[in-house]
């Protein structure tokens, strides 16, 4: 495709906003707060500077890595969906190489902070999440599978796992928990999204949800995700590590995710799949937020 600002003759400021955007500003940012606030709940108040800035640092570039590969590889059915094709590669403004090895120099330096600033242990997990990501989820799964958010969701879910292992060099159960909380999330996130672009999906050959089984098996699978983070924010109380305050609020954030996926279910209207997109971005901080409030204000 040919782009309106050749790769060569770029100013370099523009050339950075666009590496910038490889690495998908948003999805980084959700990896960084789930992360963070699973430093502040494995050290039990703020842990040393140097270990958070490194643990952040790890986190972000990993996050970086993972999306800038995943931009590499799916710059095909990005130029082809409206949603994607402005990116940089499919609009031209970056060579394909450059983001390659960007994605790759990333992984690298991700692990490298990790393992020299924390421990090996969270520096491995955070590698094993980018190749998961590329490896499984972007090459293997995502244009072969209606499943391909269910199984390629654990890749966005290693940040609790990572920051548990950079403080306490182990995991733990409340690590898995909070793993299997973003795990269980993710699915009626992107299928909300995915209910709101099932055409650019369609014309891409992506074998999402709503492509391939409809979009009313989608609603039903919403649905049924979004009742199983229920107990799996339960589970953080029944197995002792939380108190009342973050039961109640895990709850209530629950009820009211399976109350929205219900009416989307019930209306099967877009305005309904944006609110549950909406609110699942929402939950997912708040969700984090009331533990750390649980475990370090009450």
């Amino acid at each position: 495709m040919l782009s309106a600002h050749p790769v060569s003759n770029r100013s370099p400021w523009r050339a950075l906003h666009d590496f910038w955007l490889l690495t998908k500003p948003s999805i980084m940012l959700l990896i960084l707060i789930t992360g963070f606030t699973t430093l502040l709940v494995a050290s039990e108040g703020i842990p040393p500077v140097s270990l958070t800035l490194a643990a952040m640092i790890g986190m972000a570039l990993a996050s970086g890595s993972a999306n800038a590969l995943n931009c590499y590889i799916d710059r095909d059915i990005d130029a082809i969906m409206t949603r994607t094709r402005n990116r940089p590669l499919p609009a031209g403004r970056l060579a394909p190489s450059q983001a390659l090895v960007f994605g790759i120099v990333l992984g690298i330096g991700a692990f490298a902070v990790l393992a020299a600033h924390a421990n090996l242990l969270s520096a491995s997990i955070a590698l094993g999440g980018i190749l998961f990501y590329v490896l499984v989820y972007t090459l293997g799964l995502k244009r072969r599978t209606p499943q391909n958010i269910v199984i390629g969701g654990a890749a966005g879910a290693v940040p609790p796992l990572i920051a548990w292992a950079a403080v306490t060099g182990t995991v733990e159960w409340p690590a898995v928990l909070l793993f299997a909380i973003i795990f269980l999330w993710t699915p009626p996130h992107f299928w909300s999204l995915a209910l709101l672009s099932s055409a650019d999906y369609d014309r891409a050959g992506v074998p999402m949800m709503p492509v391939v089984r409809g979009e009313e098996e989608t609603r039903r699978q919403i649905v049924a995700y979004a009742a199983l983070l229920i107990p799996a924010t339960a589970g953080m109380y029944l197995v002792g590590f939380s108190g009342l305050f973050f039961l109640i609020s895990g709850l209530a954030l629950g009820f009211v995710f399976l109350w929205k996926s219900w009416n989307l279910l019930r209306t099967r209207t877009r305005e309904a799949a944006k609110d549950v997109f909406l609110f699942s971005v929402y939950y997912l901080g708040l969700v984090f937020l009331a533990l750390v409030i649980d475990r370090l204000v009450l």
